[in-house]
């Protein structure tokens, strides 16, 4: 039950992000074009106030994502949220961590999204590897959580190779490992630093097929 009550928490804003970003309609435009335009008028102070309660690991990564990428798209007491940026897809930070101990102890806050039709017999692959790395079907998304971009970037390229077939779950989880130590020295560490291939730009949903 606590599971199930995890899952809630962290998909209903996942969903509202998904909503504003992705939906046609000119209805959902226009709020975010309402959001964008509120968001535009709220000071610094205004968003430490409204983060005031948050974990510090949430409030570093929602200060990061403002300082690297501007103000967010929409942000309330539970979330903040980025629309494109760089090559992600959309950014939610969230008001709550959720403990991980791969590949060491820190907590999970912030997610982000690409477009990425993963191959159906590489879910399970994916899901030994990293359990921070969400494959969603039927909207052709992948993302990754943790408290940090350059660890964001190292799960999806990680992912990526293992869907494409070039490591192994094995080698994927000592390859995040290896990186992260590299990263910590303040040694190059490319996977860190950028998403490695260029994800596609939309034409990744599985809408499936009847069965009845």
């Amino acid at each position: 039950m606590l599971a199930i009550i995890r899952m809630r928490r962290l998909m209903i804003p996942a969903i509202l992000a998904g909503i504003l970003i992705s939906a046609p309609s000119s209805g959902a435009q226009n709020m975010g074009m309402k959001m964008d335009k509120k968001m535009s008028n709220m000071s610094m102070g205004q968003m430490e106030k409204m983060m005031k309660s948050w974990p510090k690991a949430s409030k570093e990564a929602a200060m990061y994502m403002t300082k690297k990428y501007g103000k967010p798209m929409h942000m309330n007491e539970h979330m903040a949220m980025w629309g494109k940026t760089g090559q992600w897809k959309r950014t939610v930070v969230y008001n709550y961590e959720m403990n991980h101990q791969f590949p060491g102890p820190h907590t999970d806050v912030m997610q982000q999204w690409i477009d990425y039709r993963t191959p159906l017999d590489k879910y399970d692959d994916l899901a030994m590897y990293d359990g921070s790395i969400v494959v969603e079907r039927t909207n052709g998304e992948i993302s990754a959580r943790c408290d940090k971009e350059a660890a964001n970037y190292l799960a999806v390229n990680l992912a990526y190779e293992i869907a494409t077939g070039k490591r192994s779950v094995d080698d994927a989880r000592k390859m995040y490992g290896d990186q992260i130590m590299l990263m910590k020295a303040g040694k190059p560490a490319p996977y860190t630093e950028r998403l490695i291939f260029n994800p596609p730009m939309g034409g990744t949903a599985d809408a499936d097929h009847p069965h009845m």
